[in-house]
């Protein structure tokens, strides 16, 4: 089994064994036992869904502070598209970017840039290459985890072209290099992100070996320092580049609507995510060509590590790129061709699987467990309750074949062995041994 990093940390001390956590994750990874939360690394996807529905606070992303910008002598923050959407539709996309100088950054370079980027990339690929219908977006750092969880044989889906966090990062690098003169080890890049799963991206990439990010900062961690800066009414050079497309990428359907290439569908929210994974798999969308998969309602700005109530941040985000309006990138077709024909847009390598269901490495035992798995699940009620803390009746019946569970950790199977029990007390009870007398059998009233 792998290791595996993950930005989702459980803090034990807060954590009431309240079972919340383990109904809303998506690949079964939490299992309450002793009182207490328990997380199996190998299926956490690191959406962040946990931190939504624990209301203890025991769930948190572990993310970088701004203490951390000392370790470099150049600074660059990378915010999400999402980030504009925190602030009020009074403020302008200059002024916005202009804050982040305030809070310690040395220089900004927008995501939204390197999305539009991407954009071209996606159209390029789905234009001159062969692939399995319906090619799926690699943007959302959760949702390609959970396929390598719970629909490996749909990782081919995968359009092979880098997130746009991972264009922006080497984009801005290459301009800091150009404009310091220092070398690329001195400039740090830091991420300003809407969701955990960011982070795990960050720290264990997939589709590369390492990441072209330095750092990722909580979004909710900078927006209060940005907001007060923003009240000073900073000035300075603006730093807005991105249009209105690319500023459109943080909410859900941004991403289709800049790509607007074949027949498209867009899912937000981690449970209508499998839904439509779940056609998928089941081949019955095959006339659709590009799927926009999006772990969080309402797309980034609706991440477990934004301030704003998402549906305010939506129209924030509207008011931003009307504001911006239809302008050209700052680099041209040319310049984006020759990036595509370099391969600066592919990942490195293929998407791995995770192994996470294999119940024994010897194959005769693991098919004998999964027969003992199915008659488990036979002898349960199978209500789904909870009560175990294992999600499901299934989830359940599995832990007992590991030996992580025991079928009385059941409430109805352990309500039927006590009932029994007591039957069994109560007929010992009644009975003596041969030696001794045997009591008086009372006549019945009426005899």
């Amino acid at each position: 089994m792998g290791q595996y990093f993950h930005s989702v940390t459980l803090d034990r001390e807060k954590c009431r064994g309240c079972t919340n956590c383990i109904k809303r994750c998506p690949t079964e990874a939490i299992r309450v036992r002793e009182g207490k939360a328990r997380i199996f690394e190998e299926r956490c996807v690191d959406c962040g869904e946990c931190i939504r529905a624990c209301p203890n606070h025991a769930k948190s992303a572990l993310t970088d502070k701004l203490e951390r910008l000392a370790d470099f002598a150049y600074t660059v923050a990378l915010p999400a598209p999402a980030f504009y959407g925190q602030f009020r539709r009074t403020s302008t996309p200059e002024a916005v970017l202009r804050t982040l100088q305030g809070v310690g950054f040395d220089d900004v370079f927008e995501v939204s840039v390197a999305a539009s980027a991407a954009a071209y990339a996606i159209r390029a690929y789905m234009s001159r290459e062969t692939y399995a219908r319906p090619l799926i977006s690699s943007a959302c750092p959760a949702v390609v985890r959970l396929i390598q969880v719970r629909f490996p044989s749909l990782l081919d889906h995968i359009i092979p072209i880098e997130s746009p966090m991972e264009v922006a990062a080497a984009q801005a690098r290459a301009l800091a290099v150009a404009a310091t003169g220092l070398p690329e080890e001195k400039i740090g890049l830091f991420f300003i992100t809407p969701c955990a799963a960011k982070v795990t991206a960050v720290k264990q990439p997939v589709g590369r070996t390492t990441s072209r990010v330095n750092g990722v900062v909580s979004m909710s961690d900078v927006y209060g320092l940005a907001v007060k800066r923003l009240k000073d009414n900073p000035v300075g050079q603006s730093r807005q580049l991105a249009t209105a497309s690319g500023i459109r990428w943080g909410r859900a359907g941004g991403e289709n609507a800049e790509i607007s290439q074949g027949e498209m569908l867009a899912v937000d929210g981690i449970h209508n995510v499998i839904t439509v994974l779940t056609e998928v798999e089941k081949g019955r969308l095959t006339d659709v060509d590009y799927l926009e998969a999006q772990a969080c309602v309402g797309g980034c700005i609706g991440g477990p590590l934004v301030p704003e109530n998402p549906f305010v941040a939506r129209a924030n985000i509207k008011a931003m790129a009307d504001a911006v309006g239809d302008r050209a990138l700052p680099f041209g077709p040319g310049e984006l061709e020759a990036m595509y024909g370099a391969g600066h847009f592919l990942m490195e390598k293929a998407i791995p699987p995770r192994p996470v269901l294999q119940l024994d490495d010897d194959v005769p035992r693991a098919m004998a467990k999964v027969e003992l798995l199915e008659s488990t699940v036979a002898l349960l009620p199978n209500l789904d309750c909870g009560s175990c803390g294992s999600p499901s009746c299934r989830a359940l019946a599995e832990d007992i074949v590991r030996g992580l569970a025991f079928e009385t950790d059941c409430i109805f199977k352990l309500r039927e062995r006590v009932r029994d029990l007591a039957a069994e007390m109560k007929e010992l009870a009644e009975k003596v041994p041969p030696s001794m007398e045997r009591p008086a059998i009372e006549p019945k009233s009426g005899e």
